[in-house]
């Protein structure tokens, strides 16, 4: 819980375990900066390992009557959830745009989205079902049930924080499991900290949500418990491709389950029957939304050759009017990156495309933490930019002279999140998107688009596992049930 801040002094906090709000065992805390002003937005718990053992311990302790709790008990707490978000979804909207640099617009669409969420997660709880099965010995009845698998840890990302956040902690909760959420330390409150205070209010039992935050470089101890403690039983991340290798690798190692959402390399096709001003539109909400710091971006587009002169001329110049500035003006679409190091990463993908033969239409600059949107083309593939997810406000256009090479340009990155096809023919676009190995793609929707009922997810290197109600079996097993009334006979 925090204390109430003022203009000179940041809000404090403790971290949550077992419904109480603690100071770490070492005393120990840190500044949690806001991006655009530089400010001190909050103080944080820097916890350690003892603490990560406290809320596992308290996780495993509240599991088996979290998970016999009545499916109608689960959705009314997750209703009285609801209720507090929408209550305080202004305070919480003005935290994520001064914690995380997301526009206020974002910041408020994220909160709608978050109430909408944990309303419809209050349905999961009736999804787990089992199955009766077929029996060849006689008088004998064969089912499978589906059971929750105990605690989860999830690891929560900074960029949109609470909805992803949040994510990561209804579908276990929904499926009959207890978690212990470690959020970002870029966003420690609205990936986190947020999350304890709502679930305390609205009355969840100690134990089911608990909040452990880490200082800047102080998740490896953390994440060194979470792998040694056989209470926890799967991982659930949202994150980096580099961070889940480290982590399925060492999950693997103690056969924890694990749920993967990674980023994306994000083709937007653009087909020659599209009408060109609503492909411009499209283009740009997909590639500079939220300053390109959501996994679901648009990285590239892919042109017919035919269009390719006239998309930019429009592209560009509607690029250059995207207002930049603090995330608080309600006219800013482009806010700051997350940290000067992510700067210094988009502007060195930047540089790098530029030395190796690469052009700058537009941006390729930046005022601080604010990188102006970027267009490049004739990027080589050779260049970071063309391979991997530059998380930041970057597009790459490139020019095709098929739908098969177009479908092929798409493929050819080892990432698969999601994708967008632009058909004036939706028959075209619909077998077009057979073809492309993504696993999501919208045809004439942005690559940014989801649902929260639907399936979201990546194939390739950008993870394993599904959102929503389609996750509930990444966090429950099948147990075969198998009883018969006969005496058996047996061969010796």
């Amino acid at each position: 819980m925090s204390d109430a801040a003022t203009v000179s002094q940041p809000a404090s906090y403790q971290y949550f375990v077992d419904n109480t709000w603690r100071a770490p065992k070492s005393g120990a805390m840190f500044a949690d900066y806001e991006p655009y002003s530089g400010d001190v937005f909050a103080e944080v718990p820097a916890c350690g390992p003892e603490d990560m053992r406290d809320a596992i311990v308290a996780a495993h302790e509240a599991f088996p009557a979290w998970a016999a709790t009545p499916p109608g008990e689960k959705a009314a707490l997750l209703y009285k959830a609801a209720e507090v978000i929408e209550r305080r979804q202004e305070e919480i909207a003005d935290m994520l745009a001064r914690e995380t640099g997301s526009t206020i617009f974002f910041s408020r669409f994220q909160q709608g989205l978050v109430a909408k969420t944990v309303k419809q997660a209050a349905g999961w709880v009736y999804l787990p079902k089992g199955e009766v099965l077929q029996a060849d010995l006689p008088n004998t009845h064969s089912v499978g049930i589906r059971k929750p698998l105990g605690v989860v840890v999830s690891f929560t990302p900074w960029n949109g924080a609470n909805i992803l956040s949040w994510r990561a902690v209804l579908s276990p909760i929904a499926a009959g499991c207890t978690v212990v959420v470690k959020p970002s330390e870029f966003a420690p409150v609205s990936a986190g900290l947020i999350i304890g205070e709502i679930a305390e209010e609205a009355g969840f039992p100690p134990g089911v949500i608990n909040v452990v935050p880490h200082e800047p470089g102080g998740a490896p101890p953390l994440a060194d418990v979470v792998f040694e403690s056989p209470e926890v039983r799967a991982i659930n991340l949202i994150g980096g491709v580099g961070t889940a290798k480290v982590l399925a690798k060492r999950a693997g190692e103690t056969l924890k389950h694990t749920c993967l959402e990674l980023g994306g390399y994000n083709p937007m096709i653009i087909l020659d029957d599209v009408e060109m001003d609503h492909a411009v539109k499209t283009a740009t909400f997909g590639s500079f939304f939220h300053q390109g710091q959501i996994c679901l971006n648009t990285r590239k587009i892919i042109i017919a050759r035919s269009m390719y002169d006239e998309f930019l001329d429009g592209f560009v110049a509607r690029t250059k009017t995207l207002p930049e500035g603090d995330p608080l003006d309600h006219d800013t679409i482009i806010g700051p990156l997350i940290t000067q190091a992510a700067v210094e990463m988009v502007d060195g993908r930047v540089k790098e495309a530029v030395e190796k033969g690469a052009r700058v239409l537009t941006g390729g600059t930046h005022e601080g933490q604010i990188y102006r949107p970027t267009i490049l083309v004739d990027v080589p593939y050779d260049a970071v930019a063309s391979n991997q997810e530059t998380f930041g406000p970057v597009c790459i256009v490139e020019a095709v002279d098929s739908d098969e090479e177009a479908a092929a340009a798409a493929n050819r990155v080892d990432y698969g999140l999601t994708s967008s096809i632009l058909a004036g023919d939706v028959y075209r676009g619909f077998e077009l998107a057979q073809k492309i190995e993504h696993g999501i793609v919208n045809v004439n929707s942005p690559t940014v688009n989801d649902e929260i009922h639907a399936p979201m997810g990546g194939v390739k290197d950008s993870g394993w596992g599904r959102t929503g109600p389609h996750s509930l079996e990444d966090f429950s097993e099948m147990v075969w049930i198998n009883t018969t009334s006969e005496k058996r006979e047996y061969p010796f």
